[in-house]
């Protein structure tokens, strides 16, 4: 067994009792784990302050000097111990809630001591409450001047494991690992990037030397846990564009060639003619494609998945399109029917929904070939649904969709489909380098031409009069509008009374018969909704009011308003998301974010950045800085972005250095076999076996 293994029970200063907590509350079973355990913060001890040049602003102070005398004041609960510390300059009273009878016994009056904490003024005195105390002849002894500050919890410092047990914990290990901790890097590669040692790096993280030794060990350490992330993703991507063949599309014919030249509604973009271009050499290869397409709401990411598709029917494969709703696949198919009108190509639907005798028919025609393009929803993934000859799978909106569900589709031809994963979800590219690093990615980061940048105003609710003006305005202009009110799950109840209450008040302002109203709400059977979101879509009714955040992708051109009330309630990539619903035609398109008159700081971050920018990159970037990214992705609790040292958004910087390391070294030694690889390939092996099927999107 490795040192690194022994059970933490057996570190000195340890026992039974605490071994436990330490496992309970911190997750600490073995010496691994509290070499791993990082201090969070350092305090800077070199510094000494005199009692006289106090005041309440200042951070930790550290002092020096004699306790004088002790008193006890108070009653039961609010009794405390008062200690009288003198220097040079004056008085302060030092206060202990707790421990009262252990101080009183084990320090000593008139013997020179150092006290460290945080000043406070209370009645025009100075004090510093529960502060740490050290004699100065032990003090000498650690000479350390930056303290690490260890995560703790309340259970821990009851038994004594605060911060600083924490950190005499580290001392009594380090010196048991010397000559034990194995390099992890290759020689050419620590020379390179100026690293130090990995011994040294762990001595330094947990007790510095001194701060430029500190940031030297940081730094290592964080370029070390992104390292093995994307050796790990990248041969992850290299294994199976080897392992996994696909279908080569050699040749552009008729299909593709007819569409571009003769029915493509628009002038593509820049960006969409790039994008076809990466997806056009990856399906030409006789590999698997797997590529995510990132692209605003909007950006017009179905004509490329559609001209994508057309390049597997130009060489005798079907492809296939899953949405995650019928509604999204309904409109799906309707875009796509239409572009293809005047081609012979048969495009079909299948949905949950779909008639028995329907089905029957299109399992004939899927089987038989005579299908070319299915559109549908999870429908998709059955058994039943067999295919004559599969090469590619669209999948919208991915992230709704389970690693599991997505696997199906792999199962429906001999080889894996060529997979084109799409999102209007824009994921800040340090967040998909550690999330889709085995993925190639693909952005679309232009609107097709026309489009007009949707206006946001961000109002309160004393603004309302002025909002029920501009309605009445818009819908004179023939336009309609939605109107959004927040869903908080726990509380159903609540969402439906203010539901309902918008809901009363928006037909009191806008009577039957000169106006209609439709509702969409999670307590509707869904062909309740179906039927409200379809007159909304075929411009029967002019508002729409929602609670159920209106489905991604739902496409009313003529519907150039979207007011969300407690806007200060949603997330920004929820506002980004909303705001997407309008500005899909060419008239102008509004979005007016309605928040009550306090709101907070993290509230007007949010609101101020949607009305500065419709970018959704830079908006995720800005979302990523609120909430970090296990809350963005939902990855808190899948362990994805477990990183112990690095930060994702702090260590931006390093993260792509670590990605462009892990390149070159692969191009150079793809299978770690060279000598002087042997330490990557040793630490490697171990990692990527704790990740074995992890990270898959397809």
């Amino acid at each position: 067994m490795h040192i690194l293994d022994t059970p933490i029970d057996y570190l000195k200063g340890v026992g039974p009792a605490r071994a436990d907590l330490l496992k309970k509350e911190l997750r600490i079973f073995t010496y691994a784990d509290l070499l791993h355990h990082y201090p969070f913060r350092y305090i800077d001890k070199s510094k000494f302050h005199n009692i006289a040049d106090l005041n309440p602003d200042m951070p930790s102070v550290q002092l020096k000097g004699q306790l004088i005398k002790f008193e006890e004041k108070g009653q039961k609960r609010s009794k405390r111990l008062i200690a009288h510390f003198k220097d040079e300059t004056g008085i302060i009273e030092l206060v202990w809630f707790k421990g009262t009878r252990w101080i009183r016994s084990s320090v000593k009056l008139h013997t020179d001591y150092i006290v460290f904490g945080k000043p406070s003024a209370y009645q025009g005195k100075f004090n510093i409450v529960h502060p740490e105390l050290d004699l100065q002849e032990s003090k000498q002894k650690l000479s350390a001047t930056l303290q690490p500050v260890y995560p703790a919890t309340e259970k821990l410092n009851a038994k004594g494991l605060t911060s600083r047990g924490i950190a005499k914990l580290t001392q009594a290990l380090l010196p048991l690992l010397k000559n034990h901790l194995e390099e992890t890097l290759s020689k050419s590669l620590i020379e390179k990037l100026n690293l130090p040692t990995r011994e040294q790096s762990f001595f330094n993280v947990h007790h510095p030397k001194d701060a430029k030794s500190l940031i030297r060990a940081q730094k290592r350490l964080k370029f070390e846990e992104f390292f093995f992330l994307q050796l790990h993703l990248l041969k992850l991507k290299l294994t199976r564009n080897q392992k996994f063949m696909g279908y080569a599309f050699e040749n552009l014919a008729e299909g593709f060639n007819d569409f571009y030249k003769k029915h493509l509604p628009f002038e593509l973009t820049g960006a969409q003619k790039r994008v076809l271009k990466e997806i056009r050499n990856d399906v030409r290869n006789p590999q698997q494609m797997n590529r995510l397409l990132q692209g605003d709401v909007g950006s017009g990411k179905t004509l490329v998945a559609l001209l994508s598709m057309l390049m597997a029917v130009d060489n005798n494969y079907q492809a296939c399109l899953m949405a995650p709703t019928e509604i999204l696949a309904r409109q799906h198919f309707q875009s796509i029917s239409t572009y293809l009108k005047e081609m012979n190509i048969k495009v079909a639907i299948l949905t949950g929904s779909s008639k028995t005798k329907e089905r029957r028919v299109l399992h004939e025609q899927l089987v038989s070939g005579e299908i070319d393009l299915l559109i549908g929803t999870h429908a998709l993934l059955e058994d039943k649904v067999q295919f004559n000859n599969l090469g590619l799978v669209v999948i919208d909106e991915q992230h709704r969709f389970g690693v599991a569900q997505r696997a199906k589709l792999w199962k429906k031809n001999k080889y894996p489909p060529h997979i084109l994963v799409m999102t209007a979800t824009p994921i800040p590219r340090t967040l998909s380098m550690t999330l889709y690093g085995d993925l190639d990615v693909s952005v679309i980061d232009e609107l097709p031409p026309g489009r007009k940048e949707v206006k946001t105003m961000w109002k309160t609710d004393s603004s309302r009069l002025q909002i029920i003006n501009f309605i009445r305005e818009q819908i004179k202009l023939g336009r309609q509008i939605y109107i959004v009110f927040p869903l908080i799950e726990e509380s159903e109840k609540l969402d439906y009374k203010d539901l309902m209450e918008g809901y009363n008040a928006i037909e009191r302002e806008f009577p039957l018969p000169e106006f209609q109203v439709s509702v969409v709400h999670g307590q509707m059977k869904p062909e309740d909704k179906e039927y409200e979101m379809k007159r909304f879509v075929d411009g029967v009714t002019n508002i729409m009011v929602a609670t159920t955040v209106i489905e991604v992708g739902v496409n009313v051109p003529n519907a150039s308003v979207m007011i969300i009330e407690s806007a200060e309630r949603f997330g920004l990539s929820q506002l980004h998301q909303l705001r997407g619903r309008v500005g899909r035609g060419a008239e102008q398109s509004y979005c007016i974010l309605v928040s009550g008159n306090k709101v907070s700081a993290e509230g007007k971050t949010r609101l101020q950045t949607m009305v500065d920018t419709n970018d959704g990159f830079k908006i995720s970037e800005v979302d990523l800085e609120i909430r970090g990214p296990g809350d963005m992705m939902g990855t808190k609790q899948s362990g994805v972005l477990d990183f112990k040292i690095a930060d994702i958004i702090a260590d931006n910087k390093i993260l792509h250095f670590a990605r462009n390391e892990a390149e070159l070294l692969l191009k150079e030694d793809e299978e770690l076999e060279k000598a002087e690889n042997i330490n990557i390939a040793r630490a490697y092996r171990p990692y990527a076996r704790e990740r074995m099927g992890w990270s898959r999107i397809s």
